[in-house]
């Protein structure tokens, strides 16, 4: 796994070496952008329809989001190992998962995403979340749990997107790679689902994907230079 890391004090004192190329993305190449399974308007899709509870909504998409994902995942899982993502990295960011007592856990990103299936495969089966039976009421933390569930889904998408793009190509699956993080993307726009700030590592795929979707430009517009300022720095979150 590639890291693009420097050191700040590098800057002032050159040192006659060029700096490190930064690794060119090869989801961003226009060959596999255009790539879909559909071209439907996506924009038209994610918005609630008439008569339609909110919590409905969200609950079917939601779950719907998590069944694809997941689907996607498995078919680069065998190349997603604890020796060749040793972190759940994506780009220049390093996530770590908290447990249910809030402690940090840093883990192999096969490790994450297995914490991220099982606990959404946990709630979306839970009876008192996500309720299926008529009558039976959605809880009061609904909306802040669909948040947290997006949120991991999200990176998931990206981690696909910025360790295992070449063997989605590899399988000729880019095609619904695209679209599902279209979809997504837009939906979690649509209902404000997930902080702009959490999904600005994946600015410039998103402006490529979504900006033919009827997508508005929001939180987009400066994000790719906002990704660019901080490529030479590893976050952690």
């Amino acid at each position: 796994l590639f890291f693009l890391i420097s050191c700040r004090k590098s800057k002032g004192k050159p040192n006659g070496k060029k700096p490190a190329p930064e690794e060119k993305k090869l989801y961003l190449e226009p060959e596999y952008t255009k790539s879909r399974i559909t071209d439907f308007e996506f924009k038209e899709l994610v918005m609630l329809p008439r008569e339609i509870d909110l919590n409905e909504w969200l609950a079917s998409n939601t779950t719907t989001f998590f069944h694809h994902i997941n689907l996607q995942y498995s078919t680069i899982s065998e190349f997603c190992t604890g020796e060749s993502c040793q972190t759940m990295a994506v780009c220049n960011t390093q996530y770590y998962w908290y447990d249910e007592r809030g402690k940090k856990i840093k883990c192999t990103a096969p490790q994450y995403v297995d914490f991220v299936m099982s606990s959404v495969q946990k709630l979306v089966t839970d009876e008192d979340v996500f309720p299926t039976k008529y009558g039976k009421e959605f809880p009061n933390s609904f909306e802040s749990l669909v948040k947290k569930i997006c949120k991991y889904l999200f990176h998931v998408l990206a981690h696909i997107y910025s360790s295992h793009f070449k063997e989605t190509l590899a399988l000729e699956l880019h095609g619904h790679l695209n679209t599902l993080y279209t979809h997504f993307i837009l939906f979690i726009r649509e209902f404000n689902l997930v902080d702009p700030k959490e999904t600005t590592i994946m600015d410039d795929l998103t402006e490529v994907l979504c900006s033919s979707s009827g997508s508005s430009s929001n939180g987009s517009g400066n994000g790719s230079s906002n990704s660019a300022g901080a490529q030479n720095h590893v976050k952690e979150r």
